[in-house]
């Protein structure tokens, strides 16, 4: 081919690659559900311009709620390729804006195993019941309370690929038994981190070894609770608690977590 032709070529080549990226958008949408009684309200997030069932991956929020930040995650997730689902745990328009409030509603959830179960398995219902996400490939990823909450349904034997927790409780809500753990899990969490005392990383290791389970652990030196949240920093200033944001720590968590989902849906 003369270069004149390549020339006279090249702008329409550049004009359909142009047209293609546009073409790529993230969709989201809230999403309204029941459990029992109560009204939830979630979050979806995926690429239309993938086409075909991808792997469907749920989020689970802070003790603060379902507010921006776990929607934010979702749509990060959807920009890789995922079908996420950020999903409410305490219903809707119920989101603390103080750490005292935020511990009336996460000891109302964490203290109702039976209920925690109804409200996730609701949330992941909904992930798998989308058409573009392959049930057969799932993960749930929770932040804080929502990592407690993702680990004590993977010890349940939640039908689940991988498990990552994000600076969030390993203490168990019922013993493991061996062969229950169907997901893989990744744990990271912070040496500067009260509310995660090594002594509890120490007992978790011990639970998962007894168990049979693949998971790994990672702990950051200097990392403060809630280290993959922006924000952290002025929840710490203005609530004086041991909170603060460590950007090495959540990109290379982030980077793990990624490195994961490509190894178990793979």
């Amino acid at each position: 081919m003369s270069n004149k032709i390549i020339r006279l070529l090249l702008p329409a080549l550049l004009l359909s690659l142009i047209s293609l990226t546009a073409d790529a958008q993230v969709q989201s949408r809230e999403i309204s559900y029941q459990v029992g009684s109560r009204e939830f309200t979630g979050y979806l997030a995926y690429d239309d311009s993938i086409s075909g069932k991808r792997p469907g991956i749920l989020v689970v929020h802070e003790w603060w709620g379902h507010n921006a930040y776990a929607r934010k995650r979702a749509e990060m997730l959807a920009e890789l390729g995922y079908t996420a689902f950020a999903l409410d745990m305490y219903g809707t328009g119920k989101i603390a804006d103080h750490p005292d409030d935020a511990k009336v509603f996460m000891r109302a959830v964490m203290g109702d195993l039976p209920e925690m179960k109804k409200r996730f398995e609701a949330g992941l219902n909904i992930l798998i019941s989308h058409p573009s996400v392959n049930s057969e490939k799932t993960a749930a990823i929770g932040y804080c309370m929502g990592g407690g909450i993702a680990l004590n349904m993977a010890r349940g034997g939640a039908d689940l690929d991988g498990v990552v927790v994000f600076h969030g409780s390993l203490a168990a809500k019922e013993p493991v038994a061996s062969g229950q753990v169907k997901a893989e899990i990744m744990v990271f969490t912070g040496a500067a981190d009260p509310f995660i005392p090594r002594a509890q990383v120490l007992e978790f290791e011990r639970e998962m070894n007894a168990a049979g389970v693949t998971y790994t652990v990672t702990t950051y030196p200097d990392a403060k609770h809630s280290f993959t949240n922006p924000q952290a920093d002025s929840f710490g200033e203005r609530f004086d608690m041991p909170m603060g944001y460590d950007r090495a720590a959540d990109e290379d968590s982030w980077q793990q977590m990624l490195q994961l989902f490509e190894r178990i849906f793979r």
